[in-house]
């Protein structure tokens, strides 16, 4: 085991978590509370979920409605950050779009069966990945169209759709949500082992049985983040996905 779960092993996760909102509240960053939370938070889903999953996986209506489930809870994580507004739900397609395409080539090609123990932690990783791209794309191309409100009224007035006005200023800060992806593609192996890789070799992989998987892992990822982040580009840019003025 890499990590003994113990008393030890809750004390030093309860110390790092208060340093983080420490730090946080230090630095007048302003997320202090929302880091607490979160580590709580985390602590609680992950015991839950540890104690369930092995009794999902054995049955297929339970694995489906678990996968629906994380979707369901990235949609509206994703929704809720870029907007408080009712459009928060157009989230669910760009998440949608980037996920399960790749989900469903996988399923039919064989290279993921449909069993819990291998298709949960692809799908959420894939899920997460997508979450996390659609945030950042959504968020930057709102507060860019917000910054830079002028540019896009002239574009209009040029003659250009609103549509098109509104992506000329938004599509380069949206793409910026490409960057950590891009970044650990770029140096997995030399800067970080990822946890597929770790998690492979553990179980009793091989490394280039675990250095396959990561691969995979990694290029799903590219293909469904950048799905993700070219959808809620265009949401945000037809006004589907947008903020209430201030």
């Amino acid at each position: 085991m890499l990590l003994p779960v113990n008393v030890t092993f809750g004390a030093v996760l309860a110390v790092l978590l208060a340093v983080a909102a420490t730090v946080a509240a230090l630095a007048h960053l302003g997320r202090a509370r929302e880091i607490t939370v979160a580590g709580v938070r985390a602590a609680v889903q992950l015991g839950v979920v540890s104690l369930l999953i092995g009794w999902v996986v054995r049955y297929l209506p339970l694995l489906l409605a678990f996968v629906v489930l994380m979707y369901a809870v990235a949609v509206r994580t994703a929704g809720r950050r870029i907007t408080k507004n009712g459009s928060w739900w157009w989230a669910g397609l760009p998440i949608a779009a980037g996920v399960f395409p790749v989900v469903a080539a996988l399923l039919l090609t064989g290279l993921v069966p449909l069993k819990g123990i291998a298709l949960i932690p692809v799908t959420g990783i894939l899920i997460g990945g997508a979450l996390t791209a659609t945030v950042l794309g959504g968020r930057r191309a709102l507060d860019e169209l917000t910054l830079r409100r002028g540019e896009v009224e002239a574009g209009m007035a040029l003659g250009l759709l609103d549509r098109d006005a509104r992506m000329e200023v938004a599509r380069a800060p949206a793409s910026d949500a490409l960057l950590p992806g891009l970044d650990q593609t770029r140096t997995v192996g030399l800067v970080t082992l990822p946890g597929a890789f770790v998690g492979m070799l553990l179980g009793g992989a091989s490394p280039v049985e675990a250095g396959a998987v990561q691969l995979f892992v990694l290029v799903g990822l590219m293909a469904v983040q950048a799905v993700a982040v070219a959808v809620v580009l265009e949401l945000v840019a037809r006004g589907r996905l947008y903020r209430d003025p201030e």
